[in-house]
């Protein structure tokens, strides 16, 4: 069998940043833009802990269904299986640097948030109790830093 686009990449040098990992067309033709939200540095660095990736992706989620600019663009958001980040699939063919500012805002959203995790209950989520808030935060908080501090090489896979 022939490896997917993303098995090709090489994870040994991938920085955090905000990276296409591909982008589809629909048999109608729409474009769909799927971004690779990496938060860590695979194999090098401690994966986000799942219970923090979780209550993430219930926050980021709603965030963007709820972004004035953004919610009807937005096909999904969600963890990646080794917990190195997330996958962000918007409609329309985009670049990382003009998703950066929602992902920037999404990520304050969750560094900030008090209160309730939004759909954190038995009749809403099938793992309801498996979140962790304070983690999440300091996961959004700790990837805001690496924005910070990004340059042209944080936004392309690495060759």
């Amino acid at each position: 069998m022939e490896k997917i686009a993303s098995f090709t990449i090489n994870h040994e040098i991938l920085e955090p940043g905000i990276y296409v990992s591909r982008r589809d067309t629909t048999p109608s033709g729409d474009t769909i833009t799927t971004f690779d939200i990496r938060m860590t540095r695979p194999n090098r660095q401690a994966a986000l802990e799942p219970k923090a990736l979780h209550a993430m992706e219930h926050l980021v989620a709603t965030y963007l269904r709820n972004s004035a600019e953004w919610k009807d663009r937005i096909v999904y958001w969600g963890p990646m299986g080794c917990c190195t980040g997330n996958y962000l699939l918007v409609s329309g063919d985009y670049t990382p640097r003009q998703v950066l500012p929602l992902i920037r805002e999404a990520m304050q959203f969750v560094a900030g948030f008090e209160g309730e995790i939004p759909g954190a209950t038995p009749r809403d989520c099938g793992n309801y109790s498996f979140m962790d808030l304070d983690g999440a935060r300091c996961a959004a908080r700790e990837y805001l830093a690496e924005l910070a501090q990004a340059d042209d090489s944080n936004f392309s896979y690495p060759a």
